[in-house]
């Protein structure tokens, strides 16, 4: 960990926020096309025939995970099951722009989570950083009007969003601070591909279980084509499989500090491509959004001084 940032893995931490950015802009293009909570429990049935050939062995031992089943499934509900069916849901209403600028404040929603759960409490570094996300989710959300700050009226899909960081920021820490059965000698033997499996279990029954509600109160029509079929491969290949495999690989080599300057590219690919695809160009608070925010992570990752 921790070793110089090559163009190797510079390529591979790039590679995660692009593909991501992609998840949101093809959300919001599949709609009216697929259900957003049908999206979600197909993009991860996907995922889980495509991760069976990497990591079908977890499923020799099932005594190991059922030995864990109730941390495990928190872990596909609050990661998988949730934090990409809210995504869907909230491109319904705002753009995919909007969307990865909200999850770009995600160390806020990590540093909250951490301080009410855990009892980890920030320094005046990470605080200061907060502080300057804030205001950049607050420009995202005012539409860079003070009057509008003031006499605020979230869109439906801002406000699932900010409910979808909340709870990526406790997966994360559930991941990062893991029961006593996921630690150590206690822990399976599994690898990435095993690991992700079993959570992506859970997950798709936790998806499934949502897109079955869906349809007691929505009609859930699928129009069908074949560029629902590609964006289907995509959003379970890339942002689910290749995304996840890259990030490990980076982070693993240069540490979370210098990685998380490359999840601020997300909106910024996502404002290019909503641009190119959607026709929805960035306006000008956006550009001072994504200002703030990576300006609050450039503040909370500075090593403190001896």
């Amino acid at each position: 960990m921790n070793h110089a940032l090559t163009p190797r893995i510079a390529f591979l931490l790039t590679l995660p926020p692009l593909l991501w950015a992609g998840n949101a802009v093809v959300g919001r293009a599949l709609v009216g096309s697929v259900p957003p909570l049908a999206l979600n429990a197909m993009r991860w049935w996907i995922a889980l025939v495509l991760l069976l050939p990497l990591g079908w062995r977890v499923l020799r031992a099932p005594g190991d995970i059922g030995s864990r089943w109730k941390h495990l499934a928190l872990l596909g509900l609050v990661g998988v099951g949730s934090y990409n069916a809210l995504q869907y849901l909230a491109v319904q209403t705002s753009t995919p722009l909007n969307v990865t600028l909200i999850a770009a404040s995600m160390p806020v929603g990590m540093m909250l989570v951490g301080l009410v759960f855990y009892g980890v409490r920030p320094g005046a570094r990470q605080i200061a950083g907060a502080v300057l996300s804030l205001l950049g989710v607050a420009m995202v959300l005012s539409r860079g009007s003070l009057d509008t700050l003031l006499h605020v009226r979230l869109v439906p899909g801002d406000l699932l969003m900010l409910l979808a960081v909340a709870l990526w920021a406790g997966y994360s820490w559930m991941l990062a601070r893991p029961p006593a059965s996921m630690r150590g000698e206690a822990r399976p033997a599994w690898d990435w591909a095993e690991f992700l499996l079993v959570q992506v279990l859970f997950g798709s029954a936790w998806a499934t279980l949502a897109a079955g509600v869906e349809t007691q109160f929505a009609p859930v029509a699928i129009h069908w084509s074949p560029w629902v079929v590609a964006a289907l491969a995509y959003v379970a290949i890339g942002p689910s499989l290749i995304a996840y495999r890259a990030w490990g690989l980076g982070v693993s080599t240069v540490g979370p500090a210098i990685a998380a300057f490359f999840s601020n590219l997300t909106p910024v690919f996502a404002g290019v491509m909503s641009a190119a695809l959607l026709g929805e160009p960035p306006s000008w608070y956006h550009g001072v959004s994504f200002v703030l925010i990576a300006a609050g992570i450039v503040v909370s990752s500075m090593p403190r001084r001896a």
